[in-house]
């Protein structure tokens, strides 16, 4: 089973092994526990063929492994403003992960940011994503989005550029109410649409990142066979149900979502990290 699927994805020969990549990712409150992020850390650090700079901008710090770099959750000044426009569109707090986007937010930052929410699990390169469409956000086409044929990128998987970017914070500092309205309490919509509309933004292939209950665990051959792990995938993302916990040994929850047990999930999210990092941290 695990020589079946990893190693799958090599590090990139074209991106020195002395270049820095910088990934970062937020947690707010208690919803994910610190091994949540620590199991994150271990995967990007596993599939990047150089050193790993990773950031967690977050109120809870207890059980984060000490590599981890912490920025501290902002009280943004807009936030009164921000969330009576999210009370509106029933999204409170959606838009939290904007304050990543502050110029100067990370000292001695040099090149582009990849971020991830945290109910992902890396499973090959993700170089081929840092290195793509140099100077534009990056995000996966929303599936939901494109099936109604709106052009969205989905918030799980994001690469942007704070020099270059700012924008994505001043504009929603500037005018929060009237920006979430937009943007219909969507993170993902205001992120992607802000890039869109000044040309800076390109799809990430939609091979790379994909969805665990859409791609890797289809209706109804989820009845038939376990969850698949596509050849190219090097990010998958886990939106609804199943979770992460519950796909492990098998969700039940839903017809439609039924699951079988997934080994690949337990090895690339667990076990990987617990042998990387120590079983302490994972």
């Amino acid at each position: 089973m695990a020589g079946t699927h990893f190693p799958r994805h090599p590090g990139s020969a074209n991106r020195s092994p002395m270049t820095q990549a910088t990934i970062i990712c937020i947690k707010w409150g208690t919803l994910f526990g610190p091994e949540y992020v620590n199991r994150l850390y271990s995967g990007v650090r596993r599939n990047l063929a150089g050193p790993v700079r990773f950031l967690c901008m977050t109120d809870v710090t207890r059980g984060l492994h000490p590599d981890i770099e912490v920025l501290d959750l902002p009280e943004e000044p807009f936030r009164a403003q921000m969330d009576a426009a999210l009370a509106v569109a029933n999204r409170q707090g959606a838009m939290r992960k904007t304050s990543l986007f502050r110029r100067g937010l990370i000292p001695n930052l040099e090149g582009p940011v990849l971020g991830f929410d945290l109910d992902v699990v890396i499973t090959g390169d993700l170089t081929p994503i840092l290195e793509l469409a140099p100077g534009d956000v990056a995000m996966r086409h929303d599936w939901t989005e494109k099936r109604k044929g709106r052009p969205t990128g989905h918030g799980s998987v994001f690469r942007f550029d704070p020099k270059l970017h700012g924008f994505l914070y001043d504009d929603l500092a500037a005018n929060p109410y009237a920006e979430v309205e937009k943007a219909r309490g969507s993170e993902q919509r205001y992120t992607s649409h802000k890039a869109m509309d000044r040309g800076l933004f390109t799809y990430i292939p939609e091979a790379w990142v994909v969805s665990f209950k859409y791609d890797c665990n289809p209706f109804p051959g989820n009845y038939l066979r376990p969850p698949h792990l596509p050849e190219e995938a090097r990010v998958v993302c886990f939106h609804g149900h199943p979770k992460m916990d519950e796909a492990i040994d098998g969700y039940r929850g839903s017809l439609i979502r039924f699951s079988k047990p997934c080994p690949w999930l337990r090895e690339n999210w667990i076990d990987r990290a617990a042998a990387d990092l120590g079983p302490d941290w994972a």
